[in-house]
Order: structure tokens, then sequence, then C-alpha cells
């Protein structure tokens, strides 16, 4: 039997005094997980299972560090964390995987599966892979050389589960240990053997629909490639050190997952053994984040894509999701800007339509605009194409120097310094004060493009 690893996620510091997570006065993400993982970790190790608790005085890049100097073959790893929400009613637990990985996948579903058996008040959201967090991948999934999971607990911004959280402490934690047990005990039947680091299987490697001359290779349930074959999809991987490589027979091999950071799908056919690239795409890779230009969707993959997403919009504003993206199509077409990621702007803005912030439905406000003299709730709009046009016409004060074609009804237009963001990753810490904010709408997109077969 392997020995667990777990992590409360916030204490450390990553920048801050001290890293408290979520704040629900009047307690924090970090004070209630850090209570939660003392209670796992004694409860595994009344069943004879070795626990390493991660100090709490280390930041994210030094967890990964500390684990990683630490673990042996056979260990796994678990982070706990609480979501939190503008919309006070989102609940329920989730378990983040490795996208791609069919064994964390499952790893992840009998964890939920042990901890609502023991708390069933508290809402199952499902196992999820890392590319649907709002940066599309989580270093605690990634960076662990061992297989990891990353837990949220419940909601602290809801107070059912906060409630859940404070008061069924000892049941939360019974639920973890349980799943906990079953993952390292090798209670997973489909789960493979550990294999030494000479023996790993084998698996196929599809590009762009032909099958690659060199195999591929199972290492901890995610398929690695040869770098090789990065380097020949024109991936220059000598600027990343975060992503990670292993030596296997005298080949350097790298994760496949990480090639979606560079904009190459990543598909994994479980039935096959196949690990599927695909690089030539109906969008150009070098121009995708650049914010003047054309979309390429159709307004039929825009309205999925927002529907995959929040299916509860087309009851709840029925007559604004089905123009929506048509609004979008039309106005950037006129000023010139990518509609593709306009609208993953507004997806990221507003939750897909659920609002639930600051922002009310009534504003028309579907970029987050702040207005003249306006309060916290930041601009309003007389309709939604006008609230449209507004957004459209401040991303492009950002990413152009052109002229308007249209009137001009963005009422902050005039402070902008022009063409100061051409690409996405600049509108981090100015359109948003979250240094994340571009690597968001990014991740967005790349999911849009997955989702409409064009990435």
């Amino acid at each position: 039997m392997g020995r667990i690893f777990i992590c409360a996620g916030h204490g450390g510091y990553d920048g801050k005094p001290t890293d408290t997570g979520t704040i629900a006065s009047p307690t924090t993400e970090a004070r209630e997980m850090i209570q939660l993982r003392d209670l796992v970790a004694a409860e595994l190790r009344s069943r004879s299972v070795e626990v390493l608790a991660v100090p709490d005085d280390l930041n994210s890049r030094q967890t990964i560090e500390w684990i990683n100097s630490r673990q042996r073959s056979g260990d796994c790893a678990l982070e706990l964390h609480t979501g939190t929400s503008s919309n006070p009613t989102l609940r329920g637990a989730s378990l983040f995987y490795i996208a791609g990985n069919p064994d964390r996948k499952t790893d992840a579903e009998q964890m939920l599966l042990a901890l609502v058996g023991r708390v069933p008040q508290l809402p199952d959201r499902g196992a999820k892979p890392d590319t649907a967090t709002t940066t599309g991948s989580l270093p605690f999934c990634r960076g662990i050389v061992i297989p990891s999971l990353l837990m949220e607990v419940g909601f602290l911004s809801n107070p059912d589960d906060r409630y859940l959280i404070q008061n069924r402490r000892r049941d939360i934690a019974a639920g973890i240990t349980d799943g906990l047990a079953v993952w390292i005990g090798g209670g997973n039947p489909t789960a493979p053997t550990p294999q030494p680091a000479d023996t790993y299987r084998p698996c196929n490697i599809n590009l762009n629909g032909q099958l690659y001359g060199e195999e591929g290779a199972i290492v901890n349930g995610n398929a690695y490639i040869p770098i090789d074959l990065a380097d020949s999809l024109g991936v220059s991987l000598s600027q990343a050190p975060q992503i990670r490589r292993v030596s296997y027979r005298n080949i350097v091999y790298i994760r496949a997952i990480e090639l979606r950071e560079f904009n190459i799908s990543v598909r994994w056919d479980a039935a096959t053994g196949t690990v599927a690239l695909r690089s030539i795409l109906n969008v150009c890779r070098r121009q995708i984040n650049r914010i003047a230009g054309q979309g390429n969707t159709t307004e039929l993959q825009l309205m999925m894509f927002l529907k995959a997403n929040n299916e509860a919009a087309l009851i709840q504003f029925p007559d604004l999701v089905k123009d929506i993206a048509k609004l979008y199509r039309e106005e950037c077409t006129i000023e010139g800007i990518n509609y593709d990621i306009a609208f993953c702007q507004m997806c990221l803005e507003t939750n897909f339509l659920s609002f639930g912030g600051s922002l009310t439905p009534a504003q028309n406000n579907f970029g987050g605009l702040g207005g003249i003299g306006a309060g916290a709730s930041g601009a309003s709009f007389p309709s939604p194409r006008i609230g449209v046009r507004a957004h459209i016409q401040h991303l492009k004060g950002y990413a152009s120097k052109e002229f308007l074609v249209q009137e001009a009804v963005d009422p902050r237009f005039r402070f902008i310094t022009r063409g100061i963001a051409p690409t996405v990753e600049y509108l981090s810490g100015r359109w948003s004060p979250d240094l994340h904010y571009g690597k968001k709408i990014m991740a967005l997109l790349r999911r849009l493009y997955e989702e409409a077969g064009l990435l």
C-alpha cells in the first residue's frame, strides 16, 4: 500500500502576507480546510494508512516541489479546497483530475461517491477534467509526479454548504477517507497495476488522422509522447520549464495533454489505446489570441457552447440566448474584432449568463464595463445590442488604433490608451485586476474551438 499526501490548499503565502483563500466571515477557506485535512489525516492513520500532511506555510509551487521530492511509486496526493461564486445559490462537491486520464477520472468518481455516501445532503457536481476550470489547467493535477486529484468540498460562499463544512466536518472527513482508502488500496478494479519505469505500457499516437510512426507511453495513467513530435509540430518547449519530461529507453517524453496550452487538440481514445493530436487547424494557431480579426465559429456553435455550459439560461433568458450569438457576430464584424474572443469574454464576465455577481441581466452589460460616475454595479445599456456594441467598442479600444465604425456608446472609450492590448493576455490586470484574466479567456476559447471541432 502506498502513502497519501494531503494538502489543505491554502495557508501559504502566494505573494500575500497570508493565503486565506475564500473569505466568508467569520471564517476562511484556509481555516476550514486545515481543520478538515487534520481530521482526514487522523482517520487515515487510524486505518493504518501512512499520511504526509503538506506544511501550511508553502505556496502552490513549493507544495508541488515538496511532494515531488518525497514521492514514491504507489503514492497519491489530494488537495482540499472549497469553491466560491458570486452566485450564492451555487453549491456542491467536485473533484478535478488531469484531462485525458480515464484512470484519474474513475478515481475521482469513486471519491465523490464515497463523500456523498456519508453526507448525502452535499450535492455531487461530478468529476471534471482540469481543462474545465477557469484557467484551463490545475498545477496540482499536472505538476505532481504521482497520481493527484483536487477536491472542492463545497462552496464556502453558499450558506448550506458552509453549514455542512462546519457542522458535518467529521462525516465529510470520513467520506473523504473512505474514498482515499479505496484509491490507495487499489480498490479500483480497472486501474492498471503500477509498473517499473522500464515497462511503461505503450500507446498509439494519431496525428491529424494518421497513425504516427512512433509509439507513446502510459505513465501514471497519462499519455506521454516523444518530445521530437512536439518539435515537428512547431511547438517550442525550451521556454516551458513547467512541462514535465520523463526519460524512457533513452528517449525524452512529454505529457501529451500539455500540448493543449499550445493550441493543439489532445484527445484519448480508450477503445484503441490511442492519443489523438490535431494540429492542422481551421484556426491559425499563431493568431488565435489576437483580438482584432475575424472569428471562426458559426452562430449555432456559439449558441451550443453557451447551452452546454448553462442550459438554465434557455429558460431564464430565452430571447437573449436566441439573439446573443448573432449580436456578437454582427457587432464584431462591423468593428473588425474576433467575435469568438469577445463571446468567450462575455461568458467569463457573466458566468455564461448566470450573472449572480454585481451585474444584473437588466443592465445589458456583458463585458463588465464601468460607467462614468457609476457605482459598483457598473454601466447600464438600453438594449442587448447596445450592450454588446459597447463591449466590442471597449475591446477595440484596447486592441487597435483604428477609428470606430459606429457611434461610440462605450462610456469609457475615450479613456483607453489605444492599442495597448493587441492580444488577450494583455487584458490581464487592465480589463480586470485578475492577473490570470487573459488566461481564463483563452481557456474558454480553446474549449469553444474543441467543442466546435476547430481545434
